[in-house]
């Protein structure tokens, strides 16, 4: 199974008044991590850009489980659980320095034509890449 991680530094920028990381901004994280993953994978999303193709999220289910708080060094691990033929399955979660899981989230994401903004079907070099490492 391809397995990213990404550390990220709590700013004060991503708490609220209580130096306590906003729920939203999980979000912000996942979706750094899925980008990292692809990255690190050799997918460039500014090149399927140019050919009118970009991933869209189109579900998420997100459970935050403890609280992370200003100042702390965390790692968002991302990694494809399934995936058809317009769509990834991003399983990800947040540790903190402990290994002690914060948050997780299962997100749908579809692979989208951007001239018709409909589905279309993932690029087979990401799919080669995906099946690869199963």
């Amino acid at each position: 199974m391809l397995t990213s991680k990404l550390p990220v530094r709590i700013y004060y920028e991503d708490t609220d008044a209580g130096g306590v990381v906003y729920y939203a901004n999980y979000l912000k994280f996942f979706e750094r991590g899925r980008t990292e993953f692809l990255r690190e994978f050799d997918i460039q999303q500014d090149t399927l850009l140019e050919k009118n193709i970009a991933f869209m999220v189109k579900k998420v289910d997100m459970d935050c489980i403890k609280s992370a708080r200003f100042n702390q060094l965390l790692s968002v691990e991302t990694e494809v659980t399934s995936h058809r033929k317009a769509s990834l399955m991003f399983q990800q979660k947040v540790f903190d320095e402990n290994r002690e899981l914060l948050c997780q989230a299962e997100t749908l994401i579809a692979c989208v034509n951007l001239q018709k903004m409909k589905p279309t079907a993932i690029p087979t070099e990401i799919i080669e890449v995906i099946t690869r490492a199963r």
